[in-house]
């Protein structure tokens, strides 16, 4: 069966797009909503995001922690944010390359701001049974993309819910 590439989904959030893009490429801040991300460490210190930041990103899955190198490959204030993840590792991302590709694209609509969340698997030179072998072990039973596709739901509507909330908007 080949692998599905690339899932994504969208949710409509009661603000505007670039109330919602700085909240979302700010990478310290993607734990308040991620069901696995605990944050991130941007190397350099923090600042706006810009193309070649670099951060680790800091990931839980049950009992199991890993850390991960992320760049940033895309900015558009309001717009659009862009990162690949290209190194993996318990406590340092020691394993490096392609490992994923995350976009969030902000759209102003009448209501506030459409949020599209993507993920795009860039183990391209796997091959397919290896990645579903690893990918059952990894999720305790699913593909990746079915995986990141439920995580995606749940990162958006818990992003809405932060977003919307009176108390998360004068942040």
């Amino acid at each position: 069966m080949p692998r599905t590439f690339t899932v994504s989904d969208s949710i409509v959030v009661l603000a505007q797009p670039a109330d919602v893009y700085r909240k979302v490429s700010d990478p310290a801040r993607m734990g308040d909503w991620s069901p696995e991300n605990l944050g991130a460490t941007v190397h350099g210190g923090a600042g706006e995001a810009r193309v070649g930041m670099v951060f680790d990103g800091r990931n839980k899955r049950g009992a199991f922690r890993w850390t991960t190198r992320c760049t940033v490959t895309a900015v558009e204030e309001g717009r659009l944010f862009r990162f690949r993840v290209h190194a993996i590792g318990v406590r340092q991302p020691r394993v490096r390359g392609p490992i994923a590709t995350w976009e969030y694209r902000f759209e102003s609509v009448p209501e506030g701001t459409r949020v599209t969340e993507t993920w795009t698997d860039d183990r391209r030179a796997w091959p397919d049974f290896v990645a579903h072998a690893f990918d059952r072990i990894a999720t305790r039973g699913h593909t990746f993309a079915d995986f990141q596709q439920r995580n995606i739901r749940t990162t958006l509507r818990n992003l809405k819910r932060a977003l919307e909330e009176p108390a998360a908007a004068a942040r």
